[in-house]
Order: structure tokens, then sequence, then C-alpha cells
């Protein structure tokens, strides 16, 4: 039970964004790349459990948001991307 908790609590954390890298720029950048849009992107995250609105996803894009462990995750995947890419 306590290993749950801790995995949950991880989840649960967010990562700020900060002028040495910018997560949301990153995000945009990839998913533009791959020709997916914002909308597409948040159906594909909804498939997976991931709960997130568009307009959530434009606030991290733009930075003014911190994006939970298991959002970066989610988005990782569905991008096809690795977190180097993501966090550079």
């Amino acid at each position: 039970m306590v290993g749950n908790l801790k995995e949950v609590e991880l989840l649960e954390q967010k990562i700020k964004q900060d002028n040495r890298g910018n997560i949301g720029k990153n995000i945009r950048e990839i998913r533009v790349s791959k020709g997916i849009g914002q909308t597409e992107l948040v159906r594909l995250l909804d498939l997976q459990g991931i709960p997130i609105t568009r307009e959530c996803l434009v606030k991290i894009e733009r930075g003014i948001q911190h994006v939970q462990v298991e959002q970066l995750r989610a988005i990782r995947d569905e991008l096809n991307t690795t977190y180097d890419e993501l966090l550079k």
C-alpha cells in the first residue's frame, strides 16, 4: 500500500517550467511537426485516462501552467518522443 501511495504522489507532482528549458514550447514544436492538433492530442490523452482539457494543454504549451508527471509521460507516449526531446 505504501508503494502505491508513493507512486500516486509522484504522478501528481508538477514539473515547473523555467527559462532554461521550455517544456511547453518543446511539446508544441513536436506536436506540430507530427501534424497533431491540440484537440486530437487531448482526445488521445483522454483515451489513456489522462484528464486534460484543450485549455490546459494551451496553458502548458505557453509555459503558464505546470505539467504533471503523468501528463508528461502520456504526452511523451502519444507524440512518440523522448524525455530528452521534451526537456531540452
